[in-house]
């Protein structure tokens, strides 16, 4: 076929420039273009919503108040629960004999608080009854006068009770150990103590000094030796109750002996203090 023989319309079509011609591939203009879906972010779990609520923590001062008195309230409860299980143990592990005594101590301290309760009641009534109240009140006063002095040390003493010595030949005893034994004889219902010639009053003292121990000020030396008035059947069981006076001094290799006697003197004597400010009241 000669280019004459040629249709117009493809004649025209080569004699454009390549760039007018419209592109085959090209995408329409007018077609919109579709969005691209974008990524959706997770949000936090409820795991870490929680975690972030409650770390770090966030306190009112009425909290915090709140907090210190529930662990001052634990650590009491703490401190208890361990002292009486302490205690138990004690109890627990002693020998049948041994709770007997220990029961028998009990029984006895009640009874003699309600020996003074029924003479202090008694010395009531004689003054409301006695014809001549002047003359009862003034035996009542010697005789308080007289009991106070044994207390004070200041008068001497006699009566029933016990002797205790304790050698300490490897010098372990301490004035504590000492001072234990004069708490206990004292619960038990010891009238009048002297330890070495030195009489024990309401403010004795007892402290370490050079190996030995000083009661009042005044030094003493091993054998340490006990002379005390009151109930002999009262004073030993409490020294020698488990875990009491006798074991401590025997766990320090020191020797202890508890005589009973029917008459025991105690005539260390204290000199009267008047007191610098006290003065007796009316009322």
């Amino acid at each position: 076929m000669s280019d004459h023989d040629e249709q117009p319309a493809n004649r025209l079509r080569k004699e454009l420039p390549d760039e007018v011609a419209p592109a085959q591939d090209a995408p329409a203009a007018d077609t919109p273009e579709e969005p691209q879906p974008q990524p959706v972010q997770a949000g936090p779990s409820g795991r870490e919503r929680l975690l972030k609520g409650l770390w770090p923590p966030r306190l009112t001062r009425a909290q915090l108040i709140v907090a210190l008195l529930l662990f001052g309230l634990g650590f009491g409860l703490a401190v208890q629960v361990a002292s009486n299980s302490e205690s138990d143990g004690a109890l627990r592990g002693a020998r049948q004999e041994d709770l007997v005594r220990i029961l028998d101590e009990l029984d006895d301290r009640t009874q003699r608080l309600e020996d003074e309760k029924q003479g202090l009641e008694k010395q009531r009534d004689e003054l409301e009854n006695s014809s001549d109240q002047a003359e009862e009140a003034r035996k009542q006063t010697l005789e308080k006068e007289r009991q106070l002095g044994i207390l004070a040390g200041t008068v001497a003493a006699q009566g029933p009770g016990i002797t205790v010595t304790v050698q300490d030949t490897k010098g372990a005893v301490e004035a504590d150990m000492l001072l234990d034994a004069i708490q206990e004889l004292r619960a038990a219902g010891a009238e009048a103590i002297q330890v070495n010639g030195v009489r024990v009053v309401a403010g004795t003292y007892l402290a370490d000094s050079d190996k030995s121990v000083s009661v009042d000020g005044n030094k003493i030396n091993a054998p340490y030796r006990f002379q005390v008035i009151g109930k002999p059947q009262d004073l030993e069981p409490a020294l020698n109750i488990p875990g009491g006076v006798v074991q401590t001094l025997e766990k320090e290799q020191a020797t202890v002996t508890v005589e009973r006697s029917s008459k025991i003197v105690v005539d260390a004597l204290r000199a009267a203090e008047r007191p610098d400010y006290a003065r007796s009241s009316p009322q």
